[in-house]
C-alpha cells in the first residue's frame, strides 16, 4: 500500500487524521489569501508565521497516524 492509498483510506476510517488534514487546508487556504495581497501588514507576517507553524505540525501529525497505521498492518 503506497502513501497516497494510506492517506485516502485513513481519510475515510480515521477521524483524527481528517480533522487535522481538514484543518491543514484551512491553513493552506489562509495563507494563500496572505499571499494574494500585495503588502503584508505586521498582523499579517505574524499571522503567516503563525499558519505556517500550525500547518506544519498537523502534517507531522497526519505522517505520524500514516506511520503508526502502516506500522500496525
Amino acid at each position: 500500500m503506497d502513501e497516497r492509498e494510506v492517506k485516502e483510506l485513513l481519510l475515510r476510517e480515521n477521524a483524527e487524521f481528517r480533522r487535522a488534514h481538514d484543518d491543514h487546508q484551512a491553513c493552506e487556504k489562509a495563507l494563500e489569501a496572505l499571499r494574494g495581497k500585495s503588502h503584508l501588514s505586521p498582523a499579517d507576517a505574524d499571522e503567516e508565521r503563525e499558519l505556517k507553524k500550525k500547518k506544519l505540525v498537523l502534517k507531522d501529525r497526519m505522517y505520524r497516524l500514516m506511520a503508526d497505521y502502516v506500522r500496525a498492518r
